[in-house]
């Protein structure tokens, strides 16, 4: 896949094209958005700093695709990408989550994708020094020689003392570079070797039990602690492979940066950080509906969300995070509400919106069908690891599409959601005997999907518990 900074709008929609059936609007609002962040870091400052990203609202019923499209868009951005819902959040002085809590949580992420990015650079030289330290565990270097045996490292009796083997394979460098090329032949897997390795504890537990703004502090503080109190070190017997692999984590850790991780995480978070709030609408205020609590409740979390959503800074334990350039993607259906409901400060900050269908029978068809997760394919998969050879006919596949629309206009509409549920029930005898089947092909017809899920589907209480 080409880097970010070379796709264009119409790649980004033919990528997720690849994924998503249909909403061209909002895949075409999404790439915009996503381009043009790359646009603006090739404006020269001081503009480029007055360049505010083109914040969106989905608006949609559930089901359609809003949630899919913002994860594979901050995919396509190799971002860190957090999806919360709005409805978790609180005003100020209430019990529950403070709002500045969803940007260090994308902090975090972006620590986390740093760091893995690190360790992935690191792992070549950490490999180099994890198998020193391995044979240094296997085959102890001579007093006085020149590179210290590490303090990690505890080595474990060989199948004797170690010291008749030692002068059967020779002495030196050469037993040395012996054992070497027995390790990476993997003749050495078997052996069992003893380390001393980090056991994760050492600090304290710190609990904080606090209101609305605090929830951060209790990390806050067992990371203080964890400084003044070493990790425990505990013996731990492994095969050489495990051992290996401990080894490389360990070194791998040594190699890594901790202030520069954090710095860069930082400035990605700031510059090309996506956060999607989901169900933006359950913190709308309902027109005409009063001014009891709960609606004084939605617009003080509105308000609490405003100089997020504009741009201030909030303090993080990795340092400050400004949230000026971060791309805020809400999405809700806005069933018994509008989005000129929300408060109208909120509401600039959110230029871009962008409307998303219904999904009709062709839709569920195609579904089903076309993408690279389709259910489809999935489930052939699955049932590949058994040996049996799944195979859908086009018009089974159609009446699963057909079922699926019918449940929902009868029931709940929870648009392509649906359809995991229809093939679940339509598979359901096969799943459970398809570890014992002698016959290994099946093939899925209209009629089949029409035994298992007719019952179901005419009757209106059946399918509202079921499917």
């Amino acid at each position: 896949m080409k880097g970010i900074n070379s796709l264009t709008p119409r790649q980004t929609v033919a990528e997720l094209d690849r994924y998503i059936v249909g909403q061209a609007e909002a895949k075409r609002s999404v790439a915009i958005a996503l381009r043009n962040r790359w646009r603006r870091q090739q404006v020269a400052p001081p503009l480029r700093e007055e360049i505010a990203p083109k914040n969106i609202i989905m608006i949609g019923p559930t089901g359609v695709g809003k949630t899919e499209i913002a994860r594979r868009l901050a995919h396509l951005a190799q971002s860190p990408f957090l999806k919360i819902e709005a409805s978790k959040f609180t005003e100020v002085g209430y019990v529950g989550r403070d709002v500045e809590s969803m940007i260090r949580d994308l902090t975090q992420l972006a620590v986390n994708m740093v760091t893995k990015e690190a360790e992935e650079d690191v792992q070549e030289k950490a490999a180099v020094m994890a198998e020193e330290r391995l044979l240094d565990v296997l085959l102890p270097r001579p007093s006085g020689h020149d590179m210290p045996p590490p303090a990690t490292a505890i080595p474990l009796g060989y199948d004797g003392d170690g010291t008749d083997q030692q002068k059967e394979w020779g002495s030196g460098h050469s037993t040395r570079e012996r054992f070497r090329e027995m390790l990476r032949q993997g003749e050495l897997n078997d052996r069992v070797v003893e380390l001393s390795v980090a056991s994760g504890g050492g600090a304290p537990v710190v609990e904080v039990f606090s209101s609305s703004g605090m929830e951060d502090m209790q990390s806050s503080l067992q990371e203080a602690f964890s400084k003044f109190f070493p990790k425990k070190k505990q013996l731990k017997k492994v095969k050489v492979p495990e051992a290996l692999e401990l080894l490389k984590k360990e070194e791998a850790e040594r190699l890594i940066d901790t202030e520069s991780i954090a710095e860069k995480a930082i400035r990605r978070t700031e510059q090309s950080g996506i956060i999607f709030l989901d169900e933006i609408d359950k913190i709308a205020s309902r027109g005409g509906t009063g001014s009891g609590s709960p609606e004084v409740s939605r617009e003080g979390v509105q308000r609490d969300l405003l100089p997020i959503v504009e741009g201030t800074t909030v303090s993080t334990k990795y340092g400050p995070v400004k949230t000026d350039h971060i791309l805020f993607i809400a999405s809700g259906a806005f069933h018994v509400c509008k989005p000129s409901d929300l408060v109208p400060e909120l509401q600039g900050r959110f230029p871009i919106r962008v409307n998303l269908h219904a999904l009709g029978e062709e839709e569920f068809f195609r579904i089903l069908n076309e993408p690279r997760n389709a259910l489809i394919k999935q489930y052939t998969a699955l049932l590949a690891t058994e040996d049996v050879r799944l195979v859908f006919e086009e018009e089974a596949i159609r009446e699963m599409a057909r079922i699926a629309v019918q449940v929902n206009q009868r029931t709940e509409d929870i648009g392509a959601r649906r359809l995991h549920t229809i093939i679940e029930r339509v598979l359901d005898e096969l799943s459970f005997d398809a570890s014992d089947r002698d016959n290994l092909d099946f093939t899925v017809t209209a009629d089949y999907v029409r035994r298992q899920l007719t019952d179901i589907s005419e009757n209106e209480d059946l399918s509202r518990y079921i499917l």
